[in-house]
């Protein structure tokens, strides 16, 4: 049987044609996630409704079909991928020793975008990835790391238990989580003053004109906010109303933002007002934790970064250009970067949950998980 695009049963009969993949699935339910080890062990896709349910992640197909490895960076998609950070700052991995950080000398390091993970263990909802890994940062100092994920496909119950929520029979859900451990193997411990490392998980999700980024704050007025990454942002793509943040994730404008962790709550999300889904993302947040200042540039103060980021794709910052990755926004979160000594490790958790069905049953949920009703968020663009 061949399944329509949109549907997980297509991104599966897509994904298999390139890559082995991995496919966990509750046999009780229709939730199912579909991960690919060659791919850093992302969580590709997933869906609530089976094969022919939608798929809620975000597969650059032309990339993938292509067999083409990129300069800069391998966008292949996918709803939780692995990197390291951080990206900028003095003590970048994006960057080599002694060059300008401009999109030109940018460089995602291969072991976290064409190197594959190794698979460990799996069951029908689990599996385990690992992968070991070296690379230099900015300030010339080396890392050896040892990577493992752990993916978990969560069935009804384990779902409303991480959210204090009961799923009303209308809504169809999926949900999981990837618990990531970094255990540093470099012969040394490593030192704020020659750079850590932190876990940077990034979620790519499907991006149109209807979808609106929502993140609850403490106190997360435009002044507290992160907006010197990429391109200026006025109200038409960001907005600030009872302590929540609204970004537009419509594709079209290359932009992101950054939530300082103090400033930040452990749930954010987005609502898809054209298909009608709530996504919702759940991290292990430590407010008081040092987080990577990952602008270019070198910085004063390369410690004082976020715990959050939304991003928005949109065409390069070259004038002349109007090339772009890819029509997505992320939900992404970081660990703290902490100076771990030899054979420490650290552990950051990423949970990604999507909701549809009745939409006075998702607004329930709204109101719940992010504080207001999907009215407002609809609303507010």
């Amino acid at each position: 049987m061949q399944y329509p695009k949109g549907t997980f049963g297509y991104d599966v009969q897509f994904l298999q044609k390139y890559k082995p993949v991995i496919c966990l699935k509750n046999e009780r339910e229709q939730a199912q996630l579909l991960i690919v080890g060659d791919y850093q062990a992302r969580v590709m896709t997933s869906t609530a409704n089976g094969n022919k349910g939608r798929s809620y992640g975000w597969i650059n197909y032309d990339l993938i079909r292509s067999g083409v490895i990129q300069k800069h960076i391998n966008p292949y998609g996918g709803e939780d991928r692995f990197w390291l950070g951080p990206e900028g700052s003095q003590y970048a991995i994006f960057f080599p020793p002694n060059t300008a950080m401009s999109y030109q000398n940018w460089q995602t390091p291969a072991s976290i975008d064409t190197e594959p993970f190794i698979l460990k263990k799996q069951t029908t909802t689990n599996a385990i990835f690992q992968k070991s890994i070296s690379l230099q940062n900015y300030a010339g100092t080396n890392f050896n790391v040892n990577i493992e994920r752990n993916i978990q496909l969560f069935d009804k119950n384990s779902i409303e238990k991480h959210l204090s929520v009961d799923l009303d029979r209308a809504i169809q859900f999926v949900g999981f989580e990837s618990v990531n451990v970094m255990k540093n193997e470099s012969v040394q411990g490593w030192t704020y003053d020659k750079g850590v490392l932190c876990i940077w998980i990034l979620g790519m999700f499907k991006a149109n004109d209807a979808t609106t980024v929502v993140i609850p704050t403490v106190n997360g007025k435009r002044e507290n906010i992160n907006t010197a990454y990429f391109k200026a942002l006025d109200m038409d793509r960001l907005q600030f109303k009872e302590q929540t943040v609204f970004y537009r994730g419509d594709g079209h404008y290359r932009s992101k933002i950054g939530i300082p962790p103090k400033y930040a709550v452990d749930t954010i999300g987005s609502y898809d007002a054209q298909s009608k889904v709530l996504t919702i993302v759940q991290y292990s947040l430590q407010q008081k934790a040092t987080y990577v200042n990952a602008l270019w540039q070198v910085n004063d103060s390369p410690y004082n970064g976020d715990v959050i980021n939304a991003y928005n794709d949109g065409p390069e910052e070259a004038a002349e250009s109007d090339v772009q990755l890819g029509a997505f926004y992320e939900l992404e979160t970081s660990s703290p970067a902490k100076a771990l000594a030899q054979n420490e490790s650290l552990v950051h958790i990423h949970r990604t949950f999507h909701f549809e069905g009745e939409k006075k049953a998702l607004n329930q949920l709204s109101r719940q998980l992010l504080g207001l009703p999907i009215a407002t968020i609809e609303s507010v663009f």
